[in-house]
């Protein structure tokens, strides 16, 4: 069995599968909800994170400061109510991290432990004021 990383996936399967499934068939929707209710949606290849997609097109209060490491809070987003029962549940790192994230509630999770899948297609994620 091959070692398996943080966000439960095979290792060896995570090496090179966002390279290799990034075609537009595998191209999935995401949308970012920032506190004021502004709505951003952008693409990203089944296998990034959530975090991937948003670092990668900028979206506001999500740095991803540690790299999708799961050693930092700066990728916290509230998953949509309607969502999160395709969401795989969180990893018990992550859930320890969360507990030092601000604002943390039911709907929390860390966008790099978040994986795009299929089922996760028109995804909607939150992002917690940083005065919540």
């Amino acid at each position: 069995m091959y070692p398996v990383i943080l966000s439960g996936w095979p290792r060896e399967f995570d090496r090179g599968y966002d390279v290799m499934m990034n075609t537009q068939k595998n191209i999935i929707n995401v949308t970012f909800v920032q506190p004021d209710g502004r709505e951003e949606t952008y693409q990203g290849p089944i296998g990034d994170h959530v975090m991937d997609v948003a670092v990668d097109n900028g979206v506001a209060g999500i740095i991803g400061q540690c790299g999708g490491g799961c050693t930092c809070c700066t990728c916290h987003v509230w998953v949509d109510s309607g969502w999160q029962d395709r969401v795989k549940p969180a990893h018990s790192d992550e859930t320890e991290l969360l507990s030092y994230a601000i604002g943390v509630c039911a709907r929390s999770r860390l966008a790099c432990q978040v994986r795009l899948t299929e089922d996760l297609d028109g995804l909607v994620v939150e992002i917690p004021s940083e005065a919540e």
